[in-house]
This record gives structure tokens, C-alpha cells and sequence, in this order.
């Protein structure tokens, strides 16, 4: 599967120029729709000169402008399809690979296009010890967020999985601020709860962690961190397990993040489940 212009970017981000870097964050902020406005309009809105839009096209690996238009174009109608027009293509299609080989896939090429920067500073915000972290995901995403709110909660202190009812969420949301950092799982069909209190936290000033796929939630353009996992697999379903291993590789690398604090933590609330002699 070649590689979408969110992957590119996450990729080689970390080595663009400032102005080139303006360019990716503009688009990922308004992903794909800015991109398919003309190079003047892009420019315009990134505030940065039309070469430096073309020069960040280029150094996406496009060959021209309309190159790069086109396959932000595939991505769209890729992004806005149902299962059901996924399951049609999966029964005419032959020869393909096994879901196992797809799905490994996935993973390595999830990984391949980590911005090794931004993996740092989501880390880096997620042991700061004074902050509060909130995770929260969609229909059949939001179990990762259960599952790596589990694994926070038993390493460092001020961590809340915003489950149940999404009118709750709101009791949450009046206690969140500049200081905290909500992590949102969201893989289309994006959901538009998710997209509404995602916003409304970013008001707040609460930063957020976006955990999505190739073709990126709408709530990339209220995200300070977006990381795109790979999801298609030969189903009418798209696939979990890349944004699984994120959520794993993130809580290994806070635990080695929190250090001493976080063992003492354990190690205190392992005596605590101990029976009492």
C-alpha cells in the first residue's frame, strides 16, 4: 500500500524548514481539503510564499502539484468509505495477502513514519507529574483508550479514562486546562461527538494527543500531536492493531519516562492489593 501524505509528513517533518513545516501544519490542520485548493490559496492560508508550497510538495517525493493533488483525491474517497463498499471490493478482489501479512504490515509502516521529535515530546507531556491526562476514543476504538488509561493510572497519578455516557464527559471537561492533555483514538468512520468535545477541550487549552488513521480524524486541525496509524486491511472492518501497538510503545516508553517515581508508585500500590497479614 503506498504511503499517504499524512505518513510523508509525520516522516520527514522533523527535517523541513520552518516555512516548509508552516506548509505540513496547515495542511494536517485542514487535512486534505486545503491541499486540493490551488498553490496560491495554500500558500495564502499557510502563510508562506507559493515555491515554499511547491518545495514542500517536492520534498514529499511528488513530482509536481497536480501529482500531489491527486492523491490527496484517492485519499479522500478512501476516507469516505463504508464498510459496506469495503466489503464489496474485499469479495471481488483475488490473490490478495492474508489479513495476518497486511496487519504486520501495518504496524511497520505505522512505525516507519513516527515523527521521532513528536513521539519525544508525547511522552515527555504524558509523565510531566502535576498534568492530567484524559483519554477517550470512539465506537470500537475507545478500548484502546481504556487500556492504556489502565496502564497510565498504575504508573503515575492524575489519569482518567472518559467513558460512559458522553454527556459525562462534559464534568470532566470543566476541570481540564492548559496544564493537562487529553489523548483521543478516533479511525473513521470519524465520530462527531469525539470531534465536538475534542474542540471544545482545545478552547481550554488542554493539548491533544490524536491517535488516528492514514487519512486522519477532523480532529487533526484542533491536535498538537497527530500520529497516523495504518488501518486498511483486506475487511470490510478496518484494523486496530497499529493504533494498539502505539498505545503499548507510548506506555513503555513513559514508564521508562517516570523512572523511580514510577516504580515507588507500583511498588506501593502492589502492597496495597497484598492481603493484610
Amino acid at each position: 500500500m503506498r504511503s499517504s501524505v499524512a505518513e510523508l509528513i509525520a516522516e520527514r517533518i522533523d527535517s523541513m524548514p520552518a516555512s516548509e513545516r508552516r506548509a505540513a501544519q496547515t495542511l494536517i490542520a485542514a487535512y486534505p481539503l486545503i491541499g486540493l485548493k490551488t498553490v496560491a490559496e495554500f500558500s495564502q492560508q499557510a502563510g508562506v510564499s507559493s515555491p515554499t508550497i511547491l518545495r514542500f510538495v517536492a520534498r514529499l517525493g511528488f513530482q509536481n502539484y497536480p501529482e500531489f493533488q491527486a492523491a490527496l483525491q484517492v485519499e479522500l474517497a478512501e476516507q469516505l468509505q463504508s464498510p459496506l463498499l469495503r466489503g464489496a471490493q474485499v469479495k471481488r478482489g483475488e490473490g490478495a495477502p492474508p489479513m495476518v501479512d497486511v496487519t504486520i504490515e501495518n504496524i511497520r509502516e505505522t512505525f516507519g513514519h513516527l515523527s521521532t521529535r513528536q513521539m519525544r515530546e508525547i511522552v515527555d507531556r504524558l509523565s510531566a507529574p502535576r498534568s492530567r491526562i484524559y483519554l477517550v476514543g470512539g465506537r470500537f476504538s475507545d478500548a484502546i483508550a481504556s487500556y492504556m488509561s489502565a496502564h497510565l493510572a498504575i504508573m503515575r497519578p492524575h489519569v482518567m479514562h472518559l467513558g460512559g455516557q458522553e454527556g459525562a464527559w462534559f464534568s470532566r471537561l470543566v476541570d481540564m486546562g492548559k496544564r493537562d492533555t487529553l489523548v483521543v483514538f478516533d479511525i473513521r468512520r470519524y465520530q462527531n461527538s469525539l470531534e465536538d468535545f475534542s474542540e471544545r477541550a482545545q478552547r481550554r487549552g488542554v493539548a491533544i494527543v490524536l491517535v488516528t488513521d492514514q487519512w486522519l480524524s477532523p480532529i487533526a486541525r484542533f491536535a498538537r500531536y497527530v500520529i497516523a496509524a495504518r488501518t486498511a486491511v483486506p475487511s470490510r472492518w478496518d484494523s486496530s492493531a497499529a493504533l494498539f501497538v502505539v498505545a503499548e510503545a507510548i506506555i513503555a516508553e513513559v514508564s521508562q519516562a517516570l523512572g523511580q517515581e514510577g516504580e515507588k508508585r507500583i511498588r506501593e500500590l502492589d502492597t496495597l492489593r497484598r492481603p493484610e497479614d
